[in-house]
């Protein structure tokens, strides 16, 4: 298969069970091919483990579920040394963090402490254990699932594990003819069950790396780091977006041209992307409202500040 049917068929394949979200499917993908971690965000039910879960039987790789809860350890998502009686000596037990796609689900229900065990490893693809570091596979991919901050046990992550998811979405609610046929479908096994593998582990990086490859005009990098500093400019923000954050929306841009067939950026591009990608890694200013509002408050103010940035021509 070429580059452009190997895409379409992640996609395809993941829509067999996720109707009606074309878009959501496509950032997804993307966040993949931009070698990221997803993060998505939305009230309990509408297919946010589904979708996880879809993503990772479409591809040959080996993929975990860990679910977070309010008494899970560090050591339950790294791994743990113990005692080899036989070896006569400590040796390490790899965790589920340890598999090329990860799903962190409702992540946040646990407590700071066992989430920030996930920095390390989404930052730099590795985990260091009792003076030992070890690398992770690859590809490697985390994707986390969590309620809005308003529901009840729930523990706002930080911004600095905001910061290192490439993108956060939401799925909402299906229309009312795709509800018809979720609620038609069988529930002998999980829908996703039903998916077969549609491209290999070698597949997905020599896709990552076609990524590395696509064309950015010159002006259209400048066009992208003009939006990022407006955002440490803006009066309603009290943080603006980071190198990290300019870093991640230049490799995402190029993973959606590569995903529509392109081998070249395009000014919508980063106009599309922007508040994706950047209205989490943002902080606003106090007379912006609470933070249970911040996200979506965020957005607008994203997608205010793209519009007022001149296009390039």
């Amino acid at each position: 298969m070429t580059m452009s049917h190997e895409i379409q068929a992640i996609q395809d394949n993941i829509a067999l069970v996720i109707k009606g979200k074309a878009h959501v499917i496509e950032m997804a993908v993307v966040c993949l091919l931009a070698r990221g971690h997803l993060l998505l965000e939305d009230v309990p039910g509408v297919g946010k483990t589904t979708l996880a879960h879809s993503l990772a039987r479409s591809l040959d790789c080996s993929f975990k579920r860990i679910q977070f809860t309010s008494d899970l350890l560090p050591s339950d998502i790294v791994g743990v040394s113990m005692f080899n009686r036989q070896k006569q000596g400590f040796e390490f037990i790899p965790g589920p963090i340890f598999a090329n796609i990860v799903l962190a689900d409702e992540i946040n229900r646990t407590t700071p402490k066992t989430q920030s065990s996930l920095l390390e490893a989404m930052s730099e693809a590795q985990i260091s254990v009792d003076n030992q570091t070890h690398q992770l596979r690859q590809p490697f991919m985390v994707i986390a699932t969590q309620n809005p901050a308003e529901y009840h046990g729930t523990f706002p992550l930080p911004e600095s594990q905001l910061d290192r998811f490439l993108m956060r979405l939401r799925i909402g609610y299906p229309s009312l003819e795709e509800e018809r046929k979720v609620l038609a479908r069988p529930y002998a096994l999980h829908p996703a069950d039903m998916l077969e593998a549609v491209l290999s582990e070698q597949e997905v990086l020599g896709l990552q790396r076609r990524v590395d490859q696509i064309h950015m005009d010159e002006s259209l990098t400048e066009y992208l780091l003009a939006i990022v500093q407006a955002t440490r400019q803006s009066e309603l923000l009290s943080l603006g977006v980071s190198t990290r954050g300019a870093l991640a929306l230049n490799k995402t841009v190029k993973a959606l041209a590569l995903v529509r067939g392109r081998d070249y950026c395009l000014p919508d591009d980063i106009k599309e992307l922007a508040p994706i990608v950047l209205s989490h890694r943002v902080m606003l200013s106090r007379t912006q409202g609470m933070r249970g509002q911040s996200f979506e408050q965020a957005e607008r103010i994203v997608l205010d500040i793209v519009d007022a940035v001149p296009v390039p021509v």
